[in-house]
């Protein structure tokens, strides 16, 4: 039985953590930011920091397929191609 057993989406689970002084600072100014809480103030920068990195991997994901296309003529060719018709 895993440590999660029994939780639903959405449950609040605790954790520890270390942070430099500067961050306590801000942490503790989370009302000027309209937090109700430190922990609250955390769930958001997590959050937020997750949708970054999910973008992140995006863009070098679309990138990367950019790379492929312009260097593969056969697919230029079959693209063009297959759009030769289509109303503009």
């Amino acid at each position: 039985m895993g440590p999660f057993m029994g939780l639903q989406e959405g449950d609040i689970l605790q954790t520890k953590f270390s942070c430099k002084e500067d961050q306590v600072a801000f942490l503790n100014s989370h009302k000027d930011y309209g937090f109700k809480d430190k922990s609250s103030m955390i769930r958001e920068a997590l959050n937020l920091l997750r949708k970054e990195r999910e973008l992140e991997k995006l863009r070098q994901s679309a990138d990367l397929y950019t790379e492929s296309y312009d260097e593969d003529f056969e697919l230029k060719e079959l693209t063009a191609t297959a759009v030769h018709g289509w109303p503009k």
